[in-house]
């Protein structure tokens, strides 16, 4: 498939085991339970993307400066990025940057008027209750594109967007995680837009908070901790469950988070990953 565009995820071991990256136009969901690093993985991705192409990153769980410091703690220098709250307060005129960080908490007090400038209301009044809603990310993911100039590119224009993560959008009413979620798809499917998300995995039942993001993703890369009381210490894996138009490696990975570096590979080796990538890169098919 040496045709389809790939979007790297900022993870050298990662890209290989997805045969160079996730394919352009691809929704990539990352599950896993608090700790194992899915934050990281997204920052990661953002910043491996930002001189390229527009990147939207949707923090629904930390401020936008939390978003830049933590980033900077990996070597990935976000601090061109601006805050949609600061562009619609006025604080920001001239945005001359290729990301725009969305933070849920900082459109506390825009959201209406952001809800009603989308056309977002009812009867005159902003439909939403909560700046966490799924109507205020699609808004603010719609005026980012505004922002960064996407619309003006008629769609053709790749796109990143970073949700981090879809949790807190029906953390009022999990049994409507299925509709919102299909919901979000729908607005916001273009064949130039890739979208990578985060949603939280409960160990104690086995399944993502909310079941329904799972079947509107093209590819899934579920992570976890091996049993701490067991191991008396903390090993992180992470596979790659599903990936759309692409083959993928099929084994589990076992990685570290470092500072300055990120998510790291500790077995197999990233020479065997290597070596898997370019022996299936010679007349690779897709995989649904």
């Amino acid at each position: 498939m040496s045709e389809i565009r790939r979007i790297s995820l900022g993870v050298d071991w990662l890209d290989y085991a997805l045969m160079g990256g996730v394919p352009r136009g691809n929704w990539l969901l990352v599950t896993g339970e608090p700790g194992v690093g899915k934050s990281i993985l997204a920052i990661q991705a953002a910043g491996a993307n930002v001189d390229a192409m527009p990147v939207v990153f949707v923090s629904t769980e930390t401020r936008f400066y939390d978003v830049v410091r933590q980033a900077s703690q990996f070597n990935i220098d976000l601090s061109d990025a601006v805050s949609l709250a600061d562009v619609l307060a006025g604080r920001v005129k001239d945005v001359k940057t290729n990301l725009v960080v969305i933070d849920l908490f900082g459109l506390a007090r825009q959201y209406r008027e952001l809800l009603r400038a989308g056309g977002e209301e009812e009867g005159g009044k902003a439909r939403a209750k909560s700046p966490l809603s799924m109507e205020v990310v699609l808004a603010a993911i719609e005026k980012a594109y505004e922002v960064l100039g996407v619309a003006e590119e008629g769609g053709r224009k790749d796109v990143l967007v970073v949700i981090d993560s879809l949790a807190p959008m029906w953390a009022h009413a999990p049994a409507m995680a299925r509709l919102i979620t299909y919901r979000l798809r729908q607005r916001l499917y273009r064949p130039s837009v890739t979208v990578i998300m985060t949603n939280q995995y409960a160990p104690t039942t086995g399944m993502t908070f909310g079941f329904g993001a799972e079947h509107i993703a093209d590819a899934i890369i579920h992570m976890w901790f091996e049993d701490v009381e067991s191991t008396r210490e903390i090993r992180r894996w992470l596979i790659i469950k599903k990936a759309r138009l692409t083959n993928h490696y099929k084994k589990a990975m076992r990685y570290d988070i470092e500072p300055g570096r990120g998510l790291v590979l500790l077995e197999p080796s990233i020479e065997e990953l290597r070596k898997w990538y370019e022996g299936n890169s010679r007349g690779s098919s897709g995989e649904e």
